[in-house]
């Protein structure tokens, strides 16, 4: 616990004795920092220029797709009754986009449970591929919408149901779209003779149609349960599908490999040659579980490949939590992919080349920031590094005294908290520049770090204030009334031009 300065020289004085007394312990205490050959390292403590760099989540929903086109990243996640889209110039902005919703359906067969949509361009349109169903899970089918004019975020018609003459109607979920020998084909999970939600392949004779049978592959995995979300990298004369494997609420939900030579026939199994092992699995030293449901996209100037995927700071079986994150991959000299390793949820990262960033920059629990930022602190607070990869530089900070505030100064145009979760964790009072306060429950039926508490409004860009204060208050649910600090994340600049209202 610190008291709040009382002068500038103070501050300044103080973060001058930090910098000198800290030292990294070899437990990793610093933040994760990912190189250019995808190892990692650690940062420098509060040195780090802000403005090239990013840190996920990038979104706190599930099973990402997203692409770059028309000047701005665009990104879906499952968010159940719609299809929303996150757009930003930049990928270190997405998690204070607001978002777009680009589809709602009224047709009660499809209009449940709307899961993984993934979009592509043909003939200057947009076509977005989703699953949907009418509140039962096992009724979910394929559907595709179609742009009316060269825009990703829309607007969108229904097209078409996508039905196999072989599945017509049968389970089917993760639609994804196989560009090869200048046709396409869909991709997706279903039933088939291996799995419940097995790899499926059909032909098209356009984006909205599907012109012949489906053939099942027979994917290895690891589980017997589950194999879906396939996605596709074309490199070195071969196709490379990646799919996930075992169930999504598992921490061993993974990504598994095989390939296809270019002038192959991906409708015939045999063609396909498995890749032994999985190539992108959780990491337990970095906190990160069930890392999959994945896809590709390039950096802006399209010399860069990068993976979007969701993944949970948990290894209980469960479905919440899952985060979407981002990171690069590379290229091995047999010339497959080299998905790497998961990275820590909080890795500070380069920005994809060609991203323009954005001054992004982070604020520690214990005040150090890699900006204009603090956090000061009335009343006693615990603090320690228990929560190791569960938090941003391996600590934080906790309390359950009423009354009790931790005050985050910085300047800024909007401000993100990130904090644990917890069983034992209660509600607390979250206020912008003095101004009325908006209650938030710290509490989780299970632990998991780094979860986005609070997202502020829009702020005129300028020095603020955001405030936490415990409560002492909690839900039937909790045990306890803590509330836990852990890290901000301060956004700079206003990306209005490419802000749209919900």
């Amino acid at each position: 616990m610190r008291a709040r300065s009382v002068t500038s020289l103070v501050t300044v004085l103080f973060a001058l004795l930090v910098s000198l007394i800290w030292i990294p312990q070899a437990t990793a205490t610093a933040p994760e920092r990912a190189t250019a050959d995808d190892r990692t390292a650690f940062a420098a403590p509060a040195t780090a220029a802000a403005a090239g760099t990013f840190r996920n989540p990038l979104n706190t929903g599930p099973d990402p797709f997203m692409t770059y086109a028309n000047g701005a990243y665009h990104l879906t996640t499952t968010q159940g009754d719609s299809i929303k889209m996150w757009r930003s110039s930049s990928l270190s902005t997405l998690l204070a986009t607001d978002p777009i919703t680009v589809w709602r359906d009224t047709d009660a067969t499809r209009n449940q449970h709307i899961w993984a949509a993934e979009f592509y361009r043909f003939n200057n349109r947009w076509y977005m591929y989703y699953t949907a169903d009418d509140g039962v899970d096992d009724h979910h089918r394929l559907y595709v919408l179609e742009s009316q004019a060269d825009d990703p975020t829309g607007p969108y018609h229904f097209k078409a149901k996508l039905t196999p003459p072989n599945h017509a109607d049968d389970f089917a979920i993760d639609p994804g779209i196989l560009q090869h020998n200048g046709r396409l084909y869909l991709a997706y999970s279903g039933i088939n003779a291996y799995q419940h939600n097995g790899l499926n392949i059909a032909p098209m004779s356009n984006p909205y149609t599907v012109s012949g049978n489906a053939i099942a592959l027979d994917g290895a995995g690891g589980c017997p349960e589950v194999r879906e979300g396939p996605e596709f990298l074309y490199r070195n004369g071969r196709t490379w599908m990646t799919y996930s494997a075992c169930d999504t609420g598992k921490p061993d939900y993974q990504v598994w490999m095989m390939s296809l030579p270019s002038g192959a026939d991906p409708l015939v199994p045999g063609n396909w040659t498995q890749h032994s092992g999985p190539v992108f699995s959780r990491n337990d030293a970095r906190g990160v579980f069930g890392p999959g449901h994945h896809a590709f996209f390039r950096s802006p100037d399209g010399t860069e490949d990068w993976i979007i995927y969701h993944a949970k700071t948990t290894s209980v079986f469960t479905y919440d939590n899952r985060t979407t994150r981002a990171q690069k991959i590379g290229w091995r000299a047999d010339g497959s992919p080299d998905l790497g390793t998961p990275l820590a949820l909080g890795a500070t990262q380069d920005l994809p080349s060609g991203d323009p960033g954005s001054g992004n920059h982070w604020i520690n629990d214990d005040g150090r920031s890699s900006g204009n930022g603090t956090v000061t602190y009335q009343g006693a607070w615990n603090s320690g590094t228990g929560c190791a990869a569960q938090c941003f530089w391996s600590d934080d900070h906790w309390s359950d005294r009423a009354g009790n505030t931790a005050t985050f100064s910085f300047t800024g145009t909007r401000i993100a908290l990130l904090s644990v979760k917890d069983t034992g964790n209660g509600i607390a009072a979250i206020r912008i520049d003095g101004g009325a306060e908006q209650r938030v429950d710290f509490h989780g039926a299970i632990r998991t770090g780094e979860t986005l508490q609070y997202l502020s409004p829009r702020l005129p860009y300028g020095a603020h204030t955001l405030q936490v204060r415990v409560t002492g208050e909690r839900n039937s649910s909790s045990t306890a009334a803590f509330v836990s600090v852990d890290r901000a994340e301060v956004y700079t600049h206003e990306d209005a031009a490419l802000r749209q209202p919900v």
